[in-house]
């Protein structure tokens, strides 16, 4: 069987929930620490095996890739004035890129996930990929794209990465019901997207991270659009298991780090940050002053 060497990762969403920030720079380059949300969804992708990155993008964001491209003139400037600490921060992201091929779909409007990971079918072929959305984070020892490999070697069918979600939050996300397999393997019998409290089946929400499977195209293929006039991979998802499909969820290990809204992505900053050593003592001391 073939290792997983491509990866999609969607980035042409206007982020409104991000507005007005995003109207002058993207949500994908929002910090996240010192980096920028892409560089860990790039990260995460390599550590897994991926060889090519396929980024969903529009016109106006284009420009995202540059932050994975080299600059001669910078890093002249930067050598000159002999600041090692900012030489070695771009060598970081050298050695990131070092094995990669990154490649570009367009999407020009975005009509959901779904339409955006359709338009990167040509570069795919037929073979199983890797999905991730930039917003989400997850901080583990082990990839959680190679955690859902493991999975897929044994099954060859779709998987779904799974986190467990306090009862109370459960409507902001698509919710599964499914067959307990082992510990953390399921086999999906139904998603719901952003069900009623009262009515999700199951505490276990999808989280920003797939394998998908040709048979995943040719459902995106014929999926109309919902009633926001997209096409949404979750709903897919949703069709093919309502149609028999064999689709897995694995409940995934590591700290989740979301940053899909304002509110989210600033938690997430200070939380990351608490993490780092260096940083805690003054952040700590920070919040204790404004007390």
């Amino acid at each position: 069987m073939a290792e997983i060497t491509k990866a999609i990762i969607p980035i042409a969403g206007r982020g409104l929930r991000f507005l007005p920030l995003s109207k002058v720079l993207p949500k994908e380059l929002f910090p996240l620490g010192d980096k920028p949300l892409i560089h860990y969804a790039v990260a995460e992708a390599k550590g897994a095996g991926a060889t090519e990155i396929i980024f969903v993008t529009n016109t106006a964001k284009k420009f995202v890739g540059d932050y994975f491209r080299r600059s001669p003139q910078l890093e002249k400037i930067i050598d000159e004035r002999h600041e090692e600490k900012l030489i070695e921060e771009l060598r970081e992201v050298e050695r990131l890129c070092e094995g990669l091929t990154f490649s570009y779909a367009s999407e020009p409007q975005p009509q959901g996930d779904g339409h955006a990971i359709l338009q990167a079918r040509k570069l795919i072929g037929d073979e199983p990929c890797f999905v991730l959305y930039p917003d989400d984070v997850i901080v583990s020892s082990k990839p959680v794209l190679s955690q859902l490999e493991q999975l897929f070697k044994t099954s060859q069918r779709p998987i779904l990465a799974l986190a467990s979600m306090a009862k109370e939050r459960l409507s902001s996300y698509g919710v599964i019901s499914g067959e307990k397999i082992t510990n953390k393997v399921y086999k999906v019998k139904k998603i719901i997207e952003k069900p009623k409290i009262e009515e999700a089946p199951s505490h276990l929400v999808l989280v920003g991270r797939s394998i998908i499977t040709p048979e995943v195209f040719e459902y995106l293929k014929k999926a109309r659009p919902n009633k926001k006039g997209e096409v949404s991979l979750t709903e897919t998802f949703g069709e093919m298991v309502r149609d028999g499909q064999v689709i897995y969820g694995y409940e995934i290990e590591g700290k989740w780090l979301e940053c899909g809204t304002k509110r989210e992505w600033l938690k997430s900053f200070f939380s990351f940050a608490l993490s780092e050593p260096e940083l805690r003592k003054e952040i700590q001391q920070l919040v204790k002053e404004q007390k």
